[in-house]
């Protein structure tokens, strides 16, 4: 016993001269990067500022897409609360801390480059991607971008839209939960909003965007948030593979049924400033579509507990709290341009499918989806997408369209090449990025995954009972 001391001790010691070495030499690198970038920030003065009409401006309108932008903002580190009761114990911090480092990546990532990407100025006219003219956020300031909202600063604008590049890659991390290298994650993270979630927002949101020319219907982002998050879950799960101790068929084994239902509350709250404020303005449109996000939800809810019960003789919490979550991805696209009973049929339908890809995916495919980050949201948001095209109403917005039922069956066309658009190009550049990541390692040891990523990876409990 006192050997085994002595050595532990012995490397202890050997051990602290390298950490020691690797922390200063962090402090000294962060040192001179503050410096570099406080420097830079001279390039930049004012760019953010800028004259502006103050007869232009809505203080109401301002201060509800700020609010709206602090009610998406929540939704991130509810996401890593709804995952991590879904997972086992002893990755419950890994979850929730995955989620709060892409708030922290994404909000750098967006500010630098990725706003310009999504909502510059269309660069060479192809719709395919933002300019540069943002970058840094300069020439984003005080005055409105009549491009996106005429009402609000573009300041304003861009933080809203922040909140959204934020949580939709936190929505992925489901998919490889409970085996993915932290270092790999956060360089993944960074490549994908850059490459994936920026172009697809410039298509279909940004002025000149192609599919936004074309007539594309997605009014707080079912294409552009879920699909996206979606379908890159889908790859990401094939090319990461398999949990080790994954048995096709076998149930969760949520450590904390509690924290799911304190998550799906969370993001339901939230969710009512991702839609609503996606009008942009505290107006009629924000109130509908407010209503109809409420709506939805409930009745996916409503109809995952039904499906439950059939199937287990037993109405699951956590199928109910999993239900609504698919209730509001489904409606997201359509929430700006449907009415309250078409809410119901979207939550209904999309219940429905939804709980039927998790059974197709949990008990037929030999993919290891972890929490079914692919039948929630990349299915519910094809769904919600697609039955935007069937029960629209310009009546409701008139910068929309009318669906199907409504004399319009080409917008249903228009959506389903949305719809294949984001879906395939998501799934196949995320299959490339990993690959291209591999390298790195993509997934931890066999004896970290054992011993859990809460302990091997951050060196923090969960829980101490």
């Amino acid at each position: 016993m006192a050997t085994t001391e002595v050595e532990a001790s012995s490397l202890v010691q050997k051990a602290s001269p390298a950490r020691h070495t690797r922390f200063i030499v962090t402090v000294i690198i962060t040192v001179v990067l503050g410096a570099l970038i406080g420097y830079a920030s001279t390039f930049f003065a004012g760019a953010s500022a800028g004259n502006v009409d103050a007869t232009k401006i809505s203080s109401g309108d301002t201060a509800w897409v700020l609010l709206a932008s602090a009610l998406v903002m929540i939704m991130t580190p509810a996401v890593g609360f709804f995952y991590g009761g879904m997972v086992t114990s002893k990755n419950v911090v890994s979850v929730i801390k995955q989620s709060v480092l892409i708030l922290c990546v994404i909000s750098i990532q967006w500010a630098v480059l990725g706003y310009s990407l999504a909502f510059g100025p269309d660069a060479g006219g192809a719709g395919i991607i933002g300019g540069l003219d943002f970058v840094g956020l300069r020439n984003v300031g005080f005055a409105p971008n009549d491009g996106y909202a005429s009402t609000i600063p573009q300041l304003a604008f861009m933080i809203f839209q922040a909140m959204f590049a934020i949580v939709t890659p936190a929505l992925i991390i489901g998919s490889f939960a409970e085996r993915i290298r932290f270092r790999t994650l956060v360089i993944f993270v960074i490549l994908w909003s850059t490459l994936v979630y920026d172009p697809v927002a410039h298509w279909v949101w940004g002025v000149g965007g192609w599919l936004h020319n074309l007539g594309a219907l997605d009014f707080a982002g079912g294409t552009v948030v879920h699909m996206t998050a979606g379908f890159a879950g889908l790859a990401a799960a094939i090319v990461i593979g398999k949990r080790n101790a994954y048995k096709k068929g076998e149930p969760l084994a949520s450590n904390n049924v509690p924290f799911v239902l304190l998550g799906a509350a969370l993001l339901w709250f939230g969710w009512f400033g991702f839609n609503a404020g996606s009008a942009l303005a505290a107006n009629s449109l924000s109130a509908s579509a407010f209503v109809v996000t409420n709506i939805a939800a409930a009745a996916a809810g409503l109809t995952w507990m039904a499906l439950s019960w059939a199937e287990n003789k037993k109405p699951s919490a956590m199928a109910t709290a999993t239900g609504a979550v698919c209730g509001l991805v489904a409606i997201t696209p359509a929430s700006g341009f449907v009415g309250p009973v078409a809410s119901i049929a979207i939550g209904v339908i999309a219940g429905l499918v939804t709980y039927l890809m998790l059974f197709l995916r949990s008990k037929r495919m030999p993919v290891d989806d972890t929490l079914d980050v692919w039948a929630a949201h990349g299915m519910g948001g094809l769904v919600g997408a697609l039955l935007t095209g069937v029960f629209a109403e310009k009546a409701i917005n008139s910068l929309g369209n009318n669906g199907l039922l409504f004399g319009n069956p080409g917008q249903l066309g228009i959506q389903l090449l949305a719809v294949a658009v984001s879906g395939t190009f998501s799934f196949v550049m995320t299959f490339i990025l990993l690959k291209l990541l591999t390298p790195l390692g993509l997934r931890v040891t066999p004896e970290e995954e054992e011993q859990g990523l809460d302990l091997a990876v951050h060196g923090e409990e969960g829980y101490r009972l």
